[in-house]
């Protein structure tokens, strides 16, 4: 029974810690993106900025080469020539290094850059980070971001088989109410 105290006072104080160590308010739909400047699998520094004027779809996952994140990432290289089509672009960012996001680009042909978070600032600014201490990890959030560099369209613990697909059927959504008459 000693042990049970001893874990359910450890998980609590864990809980506890990620909950106030976290930023609690949260981001919203029509407000300006964080903008960030992190470097891709080729070494290459992308900010915000250099995705001004197109859609952006960036996706927050929790780590390379596990089953649901290489889910996710497949289904968004599958749907890329679609996204690409809609005027849209996709980054996905974690806290891997580049060197780790380099062998997972690899190995599942992943032709968009994904970002290494390292520091965790970037998924700190938009909400994604579970920070346990010694472990960081990004939340599977995604935000589709329009060309003005506003949050058009927010997925909180998006699906990773579905996401790409829901990001593609609101991008036309979005598109169509934004044609003029």
């Amino acid at each position: 029974m000693e042990w049970f105290s001893i874990v359910l006072s450890v998980l609590a104080l864990v809980f506890m810690f990620w909950y106030f160590s976290t930023n609690r308010k949260s981001l919203e739909v029509g407000q300006s993106a964080p903008d960030f400047k992190l470097p891709d699998q080729h070494g290459q520094i992308r900010s915000l900025s250099d995705f001004r004027g197109q859609w952006l779809a960036l996706y927050f996952y929790p780590k390379d080469d596990t089953p649901g994140c290489t889910k996710q990432a497949c289904a968004f290289r599958d749907g890329l020539q679609q996204l690409s089509n809609l005027g849209a672009v996709v980054v996905g960012v974690s806290v891997d290094n580049t060197h780790s996001h380099a062998d997972f680009a690899h190995k599942f042909q992943l032709q968009f850059p994904l970002l290494a978070d390292t520091t965790a600032e970037t998924a700190a600014h938009y909400r994604s980070l579970i920070d346990l201490g010694l472990f960081r990890f990004a939340k599977r959030n995604t935000f589709l971001i329009d060309p003005q560099g506003k949050i058009a369209r927010m997925y909180l613990s998006a699906s990773a088989k579905r996401n790409s697909s829901e990001v593609t059927e609101d991008l036309k959504t979005l598109q169509n109410q934004t044609l003029p008459s």
